[in-house]
């Protein structure tokens, strides 16, 4: 099918991280959130990438630049944490019209599967605007996992990911309509809700 028959979106992608903004290692989390999504996605998409420092203010400042220069769906990765200088949940919430607890709450679940220490990760997913901002994990592995899920051996679905429900969170607040390859992660959508195959 040509990738011209689907809405085109805008997606801003965040890495944060002190050291690697300062160039101290190499940045994972752009290059794991472009790759996943662009597996994932049919629409073609506009990325927005961005690499900054775990500063509050500047965290907030970019989630609203990128909100404002068009992006449907912003995606960060890094900063969850309880450490002193983890602050992206309190920048995203900072620049919130709602608060959409329940991204952070399946985020925990599956991350639970694996360790247990998933119960300090601080992972928010906010509204602004027509935008709908998410804070992911930090490390790849564990983006792909919440994105997509859990499978078993046969490829059913044991836990879903939290991408199934994003495509019509972002149509209820006015955004493009994004339509995923199933075999990466199958999107959830009312019945009603669906557009024809074309």
């Amino acid at each position: 099918m040509s990738e011209t028959l689907f809405d085109p979106i805008k997606i801003g992608i965040v890495s944060i991280s002190d050291r690697a903004s300062t160039g101290v290692y190499e940045d994972k989390g752009l290059p794991a959130l472009q790759d996943w999504l662009s597996k994932a996605l049919h629409n073609p998409i506009t990325f927005e990438p961005r690499l900054i420092p775990d500063e509050k203010a500047r965290i907030s400042a970019t989630l609203i630049e990128l909100v404002e220069a068009g992006c449907s769906l912003v995606l960060t990765t890094g900063g969850t944490g309880p450490a002193l200088r983890d602050v992206t949940p309190e920048a995203t919430l900072a620049v919130a019209d709602k608060e959409m607890p329940g991204f952070g709450e399946q985020m925990r679940q599956i991350s639970l599967k694996f360790v247990p220490t998933a119960i300090l990760s601080r992972q928010v997913a906010v509204i602004r605007g027509q935008s709908l901002i998410i804070n992911l994990p930090g490390q790849p592995k564990s983006i792909s996992e919440t994105l997509e899920g859990l499978k078993d051996a046969d490829g059913k679905s044991v836990v879903h990911g939290i991408f199934a429900a994003v495509p019509y969170c972002v149509d209820l607040i006015g955004g493009p309509y994004m339509e995923t390859r199933d075999e990466v992660c199958k999107a959830f959508r009312p019945k009603t809700a669906i557009r024809p195959a074309r």
